[in-house]
Formats: structure tokens, sequence, C-alpha cells
């Protein structure tokens, strides 16, 4: 019988020729993930035996969930981190308005295919959509990283989830993410590798694919993955020339030598089959992300504020869905807009939508994380509601208890906006 990815590329980490579901492995990761939380990592960190970190070269360092820092605490954080960063010679650290830290770091080749990422974040299986198996740790956990290089892994069981057909206009990766989860529950994959594979994957874009794999982590996935394919080759050769024009060749080069395909026999493997054209727009109800509906079911529910960002829906595809849909409106709901990278900002600027979006009322944020943990750029009121393209919406989420949060699509949060309650985009018409 064959084996999945995931054990597959645990395997190679561990010098085996096989490894089963179930076991538990020290592993040493190729990337060691922290943000803003990296401060209280070094708190940790300091009272370990160890002075030194074991491999600065690993560690990948980003300012993203409050920038530009909203409190002096928050600065002196930042500060730390920095003193931090100079002292052990930490190369790759990415200051504040140079995006998310899973955005950040595919687009500058710092994880690709066959790596394995460890990161401070419950976000971290992003990379997965690379073809690269990431998985969110704790702060004591990443301390340990940082100090000895390793930390033991239970070897995931596979969720398969065969694709077919194609995704109708109008509707995103998002919604069949949203759909999934409602469908399997926020524990339908607790600790497992969900691989997509399929005709129906090989339709999706680049950016729907970071957005799906991104939110499986809400279905409580270990890390999730999608085989690199011609689409992927051609994103990282056109993304490593942007970010490291000295040794993109070298780099893509090593992504190819150890990418890993799964077998289609792998053990252990339980299989789900989803077909593309039957998803419609979803929205995530409060206070919980499996608690879906149609975005027809919620059709006139109020909506305040609404807001296009974070790791799962700040990319470029997902502004341009936007821009689309406010074109030539007004906006009769707050409209917050924040790119998941400068990069993003950059090619949204480039392409007129920032244009089209502030035209029409909405406000622009520095890259980052916003509001989406509610410490900083447009939390919430008490009794208000929020629209949001972001990954979670339990009570609390965005910084205020007595609040409510939708998720959905990029392109209905910014019809919500337009219209100032939750309405379909192709709906828009009837609100004028």
């Amino acid at each position: 019988m064959g084996a999945s990815f995931s054990q597959k590329v645990l395997a190679r980490n561990v010098g085996r020729a096989q490894v089963q579901p179930g076991e538990v492995l020290d592993v040493t990761p190729d990337v060691v993930l922290s943000h803003d939380n990296s401060a209280a990592i070094i708190r940790i960190f300091r009272q370990l035996p160890q002075k030194e970190l074991r491999y600065p070269e690993r560690l990948a360092i980003t300012l993203d969930h409050a920038v530009p820092p909203p409190t002096p605490q928050h600065a002196q954080n930042h500060a730390e981190i920095r003193r931090f960063v100079a002292e052990q010679g930490i190369q790759q650290f990415f200051e504040m308005g140079r995006g998310i830290c899973h955005q950040v770091h595919c687009e500058e080749g710092v994880v690709g295919p066959g790596m394995i990422l460890l990161g401070a974040d419950s976000h971290s299986p992003h990379c997965g959509w690379l073809g690269a198996f990431g998985a969110g740790v704790g702060r004591t956990e990443v301390a340990a990283l940082w100090a000895t290089g390793q930390l033991w892994l239970r070897v995931p069981e596979t969720l398969r989830i065969t694709l077919t057909g194609r995704l109708a206009p109008g509707v995103m990766s998002k919604d069949l993410a949203l759909q999934l989860i409602g469908r399997l529950g926020a524990d339908g994959a607790n600790y497992m590798a969900v691989e997509f594979d399929g005709p129906g994957t090989v339709t999706l874009s680049a950016d729907m694919r970071a957005a799906l794999v991104n939110m499986m982590a809400e279905m409580g996935a270990k890390n999730a993955f999608i085989a690199p394919d011609d689409l992927t080759w051609r994103w990282l050769e056109t993304q490593l020339q942007r970010s490291r024009p000295d040794d993109w060749q070298e780099r893509l080069s090593m992504f190819r030598e150890q990418a890993i395909l799964p077998d289609a026999d792998a053990v252990g493997t339980q299989q789900l089959d989803m077909a593309l054209d039957d998803v419609v727009p979803v929205v995530s109800c409060p206070h919980r992300v499996d608690n879906t509906e149609p975005v027809t079911a919620l059709t006139g529910t109020r909506v305040d504020l609404a807001f296009i960002g974070t790791c799962t829906n700040g990319r470029l595809e997902d502004l341009a869905a936007a821009a689309e849909v406010v074109r030539g409106h007004r906006l009769r709901a707050r409209l917050l807009v924040i790119p998941a990278s400068s990069q993003v900002l950059a090619d949204a600027l480039a392409a007129g939508y920032l244009a089209d979006l502030i035209e029409a009322g909405a406000s622009i944020g520095t890259p980052g994380c916003g509001p989406c943990m509610g410490v900083h750029a447009g939390v919430l009121a008490p009794g208000e509601v929020c629209i949001s393209s972001a990954n979670r919406n339990f009570r609390g989420r965005m910084g205020q208890r007595e609040a409510e949060i939708y998720l959905a699509n990029p392109a209905v949060v910014a019809a919500s906006a337009v219209a100032g309650e939750i309405v379909h985009p192709a709906d828009l018409l009837a609100w004028e």
C-alpha cells in the first residue's frame, strides 16, 4: 500500500523509508514561524539552558498582528523582537507593513514544495497550497524548537478530498471551504492531514488554493496539502524572480528536487468527493464557523462593518472581486480593506482596484492581520454586525463579545457593504 504526502515528508525528515499514521516522530522542521508573539516566545526561550538558537537560519519572524503597534505594550514587544533578531543573527525577519506571515513566506520563497514548517500560529497549514507540510504549534513548543531544532509530531491520518467540476462565476474557494466545514463540523478533520486532488483542483487559481488550504485549520486539520502542478511551478518561478532575483533559479531547483507527491492508494486514508459545480455562496453565521447557510437565507441581515483581508482572503483576486462589486456604487456600511501583503497592496494599486474601493467609500489599512484577532484596526462596538472574509467568527473574535460576525467570500462581503445588508452580489441592482 502507498503513503500519503504527510507520511512521505515526515518519513524523509526522520530518515526512514516509511512511517504509519499514529506514530510519534522527532521532526526537524525546515522553517519555524512566529510573529508578534515572538516577544512571549523570547521570554520562554530565555528560561531555557540554551542561550543561542540551534538553527537561526530556519527562523522566520514577521511583525503582522498589530501593525503599526496600537499600544505602548505592542511597541515594546516589537522593540524586544528587533533586538533579539539582531542579537541572534536572524536573517528571515520581515518588518511591519510587509504583510501577514503566511502570505509573505510564500511570496519570499521562505517555504515551498516538500518543506516542513512549524509555526506559532494556527493557520500555519496555509503553505500546504504550495505542496509543503505546515502545522501550528504552541509558543512553548516554538521556544523548544528555537533551542533544540526538533519537536515531536504524531503522524496524522489523511482525509483525501477529491474535487470535480468547476466553480460557477461569483463562487470562490471560500464558499467551498465553508461548505466543507458546515458539512463535516469544526472538528471534522481534527489532527488529520487534508489532501485535495482531482480534476477540480486544477481549475482553482493560486489565490483560491491558498484560501482553501488556509481554512482547513477551521476544520481541525493538522495540515493541508495540494500537490504542485504546472500552475504552482509557474507561480513560484514568477514570484521567486520578483522576490529573490539573485538566487531564484537555485531556490526553484531546490523546490523541484524536494517536491513530494502522495500515492493514490495511501494507507489509512478517508475519502470524500466534492463537486465544485454544486457549491454556492455560503455564509458562516455567529458564533461558529460550521454554522453555515446559503447567502440567500441571510438576505436582509443588517451589516455595520464589512471587512476584507486576513491570511485567508486578503490576496489580489479577493481585492479584485471586491472592486468589481463596488465599482460605481456608494457604500451603505463601513468597508475596511487590508491587503495581505505589501506586494498585494502594490499590485492592487497598479491595477486600479484600490481606487475603485476608495471611490466607493472604503478604508484601506496597513498590510497585516488588522482586526481579525480583535486587538487592532477595526474592532467592533457592542451590538454591531460585521461580515468578514476572515476565518473565525466565535464570540469576541474581533474584540467585542457583544457583536456578531458573519463570514463570507470577498464578493459577498463587498456587496453587503454596498447594500448595508447581507446580499448576494448578483442581487445588488435590487438595492439601487
